[in-house]
């Protein structure tokens, strides 16, 4: 039953990752998806860029919920639904995963009993139901409780956390239906090169360079351009078509990441946007692509990489930072199929309560 404004809603905030978001149980959320999205709109506040009337930060990475339910799937714990809830725009979409969110949902799980806790350490199997894909999340609980501090530091957020050790299977084709939508390694497409990937995100990979910026410029830097923009809208809503999305035009999906060689000691920099703003950083799953992507001979980007040693991670270099991530594929077939993926994120409760959604109407 849809909750009224004076009686609040349960709700956990958490950091995730690089992300901010609102978590939920299912049970407490309307069941029907029209009036659960409708709910969550009026909870963030949106539309607004300010979201001033509701618990959104006013982007898009702050603009975030997590929907966990204990998963009927045998071979899962938890079920898990990303909801990507608009700024400006009344718009909530579930046409992707998220892996920044993702992070705090084992912990979340314990948290509301739907997890049992171990007298050390806690495995959380979850479904991601964007893409029916399957996560493991390993996380600190001594003494049957959830740890959050640690020494762990990511790029993007400040001090440090306890490490969440995050494992992906089942990734390749989540949205798209193949790791390589298109059959091809490499397109033209809309007059530039590019690899159109699906390994948990649909993204599409660029050389900076053609698209008449270096790869290296700052968040800011980015989103004073607005020739850019419109650059990358028009290559995205081009890949969309080629990828089976459709016309994708207002969606989320396909991400762009224009690349170029590595300055820090990683594989690659690269420039991420969503779906044309820049992004911060990194989103996991698009990092999870955009390394596998660097892996196929053949792919923008492969040659402009500096590859580890074979089982070694991957640097993606980002304007936060570095994100490391480990993709392990199998060999001999092209496309080659995606064995496993693995990184590192933290998380960290920020509040526990309810939350009073504005008065519908």
């Amino acid at each position: 039953m849809q909750p009224t404004s004076g009686a609040g809603l349960p709700c956990m905030l958490m950091r995730g990752g690089t992300s901010k978001g609102a978590y939920f149980l299912a049970d407490d959320l309307p069941a029907d998806p029209g009036e659960r999205d409708a709910l969550m709109l009026r909870v963030m506040g949106s539309p607004d860029p300010r979201q001033i009337d509701g618990v959104g930060g006013a982007h898009p990475l702050t603009s975030k919920v997590a929907v966990v339910g204990a998963s009927p799937d045998p071979g899962a714990d938890v079920d898990y639904l990303f909801l990507q809830v608009g700024v400006g725009a009344a718009t909530v979409s579930a046409a992707q995963n998220c892996g920044n969110i993702l992070a705090g949902v084992g912990p979340f799980a314990v948290e509301r009993g739907l997890v049992a806790a171990g007298a050390d350490r806690t495995r959380v199997r979850v479904r991601m139901l964007n893409s029916g894909s399957l996560a493991t999340a390993d996380f600190a609980t001594p003494g049957g409780a959830v740890r959050y501090d640690g020494g762990t530091a990511i790029s993007g957020v400040p001090g440090t956390a306890a490490a969440i050790l995050l494992d992906f299977a089942g990734t390749e084709g989540a949205t798209c239906g193949a790791l390589l939508p298109t059959g091809n390694v490499r397109d033209l497409v809309d007059g530039v090169e590019a690899t159109c990937l699906d390994n948990g995100m649909p993204v599409v990979v660029a050389d900076a360079r053609d698209l008449g910026a270096t790869g290296y410029e700052t968040t800011a830097e980015l989103a004073a351009d607005a020739r850019l923009a419109a650059r990358v809208q028009a290559l995205r809503i081009a890949a969309g078509r080629l990828m089976g999305l459709g016309d994708v035009r207002d969606a989320p999906v396909p991400k762009t990441t224009l690349i170029a060689p590595p300055r820090h000691g990683g594989a690659i920099s690269t420039r991420t946007f969503i779906p044309v703003r820049p992004h911060e950083s990194i989103g996991v799953l698009g990092a999870v692509t955009v390394a596998t992507a660097l892996l196929l001979p053949g792919a923008v980007g492969h040659d402009l990489a500096e590859l580890p040693s074979p089982g070694e991670p991957l640097g993606i270099e980002h304007p936060s930072g570095r994100l490391e991530v480990q993709v392990e594929l199998a060999g001999g077939q092209l496309p080659p199929r995606v064995r496993r993926s693995r990184l590192v994120r933290t998380a960290r409760k920020l509040f526990d309560g309810r939350v009073f959604p504005r008065p519908a109407g």
